[in-house]
């Protein structure tokens, strides 16, 4: 631990939190001594993934067994899911990362379907208890306290539930602002690391998605508020609207594609009607230089996914733009977004919870953004006749309001199935809207689309 942290103006500032913090202080093996049989571990998420503690964690195996392993994306190494460790750990997913999606589908892993701003209440409600929670903090600051860093979202209700809370205090894990901080008093055992965080580059948008944002773009407006997830069409949209002003943004997540458009000072917040000036979001991912734009910044305003993805209170802001993606659409508008069939992919995140809070916003616009194809030469249609057997539904079709390709945008809401399914063909790959336009004739919903004759 740095001195620096400890002095002011060249002289010792004497703290009651300082001895404390000495005492907790340990080694991650000894602090994970603390996990038992039979016991329930909720680990910090995303770029916070606390890779030390975990790596001592798993080492416990041979000295535990049924421990239930928890957590949301997490970016690491997950050497618990091995196949040979699991009589000792079992991963009970709230979110489905690609390091765990193996574990899952060969049936050594679970999954959780929750919306993300429903995963507190199962700690806050005791449907889930937490025996102990594995943090990953920044250093405390000079009044004792440490920050969550880049990920608040459902840890830190899952950690003041914990009975046991355990934190590695890494010196580059940035400090941010916001509901972030738990004081070392409240930890039961520290252990000091020196880790750069996981980067996570942007994604380069194919020419698909840059057709796809083209079309987007033009429904966000002059003081619109944001909501916009990962990927390459997020990155492909946001350069998009450097032209635009007073953007704001409360979002569960933001990535390195914004920084552009915060040093422009295109987004201010400064026409949001709750949180105006303020970035709010759960947590952010991305490269080095992201994670140092958002250290002690105070634009920056991390609140956990039960505030950030609650759909009443992103109502509350005007004109909230809420894109996000999927799997694939069916012709009366269900949305598959966690799911390829029956293999779990990801998890319903916070698709719904925006997707419900723009609709209820005055003048928002919920949008489910795609590429019309999928698949290595595009040869899969993500509009099609019937999901996939086994898949579920994540956005059912009464949530369903715009759908963009890059071959168009529709507002499906308060349409019946027939003009939804035409719509839908209208917006699909060339290729697909025979097939589709078959589909539609063979239920009876209505007259022949291609040949032009719809009222």
């Amino acid at each position: 631990m740095s001195s620096e942290l400890f002095s002011e103006e060249g002289n010792l500032v004497l703290m009651s939190w300082m001895d404390e913090y000495r005492k907790k202080l340990t080694t991650a093996d000894a602090a994970l001594r603390a996990v038992e049989s039979d016991m329930r571990v909720y680990v910090h998420a995303n770029a916070a993934f606390p890779g030390v503690l975990l790596e001592a964690m798993t080492r416990r195996a041979s000295h535990v067994r049924n421990v239930e392993v928890t957590h949301l994306l997490g970016f690491g190494e997950a050497h618990y899911n091995r196949p040979e460790l699991l009589e000792s750990f079992r991963h009970n997913a709230l979110f489905i990362g690609t390091n765990m999606r193996t574990a899952i589908r060969q049936g050594q892993a679970d999954y959780v379907p929750i919306h993300l701003s429903e995963v507190e209440g199962l700690f806050t409600g005791g449907v889930m208890d937490i025996d102990v929670a594995l943090l990953h903090v920044s250093p405390p600051d000079r009044h004792g306290f440490c920050s969550l860093g880049v990920a608040v979202e459902t840890t830190l209700n899952a950690a003041r539930c914990a009975r046991i809370k355990i934190a590695q205090v890494n010196d580059r894990m940035p400090r941010t602002f916001g509901n972030t901080f738990m004081h070392v008093s409240e930890f039961d055992a520290l252990v000091e690391c020196s880790e750069e965080l996981p980067e996570i580059p942007m994604e380069p948008p194919s020419e698909a998605q840059r057709q796809v944002a083209h079309r987007v773009a033009p429904l966000i407006e002059d003081g619109a508020c944001l909501q916009i997830g990962i990927g390459g069409l997020p990155n492909a949209i946001l350069p998009y609207l450097a032209d635009r002003r007073n953007l704001g943004v409360h979002s569960e997540t933001l990535t390195d594609s914004a920084i552009p458009l915060l040093e422009k000072g295109v987004i201010t917040g400064s026409r949001k009607q709750i949180d105006p000036n303020k970035i709010v979001l759960g947590f952010v991912m991305g490269t080095r230089k992201f994670y140092e734009f958002v250290d002690d910044n105070p634009a920056f305003d991390f609140r956990p996914s039960s505030y950030c993805n609650d759909p009443f209170v992103i109502a509350q802001n005007d004109n909230v733009v809420a894109i996000n993606s999927a799997v694939e659409i069916d012709l009366s508008g269900q949305v598959v977004s966690d799911s390829v069939g029956t293999r779990f992919v990801s998890g319903f995140g916070g698709q719904l919870d925006f997707m419900r809070g723009a609709a209820r916003s005055r003048g928002g616009k919920p949008i489910i953004a795609i590429t019309s194809t999928t698949g290595k030469n595009g040869e899969v249609s993500r509009i099609v006749p019937f999901i996939k057997q086994g898949a579920g539904v994540v956005t059912t079709r009464a949530d369903v309001h715009y759908v963009a390709t890059e071959y168009g945008v529709v507002n499906l809401h308060g349409k019946n199935v027939r003009q939804r399914a035409e719509a839908l063909i209208e917006i699909a790959h060339p290729r697909f809207r025979e097939m589709l336009s078959d589909e539609l004739r063979k239920r009876g919903w209505g007259p022949d689309v291609m040949a032009g004759t719809t009222r």
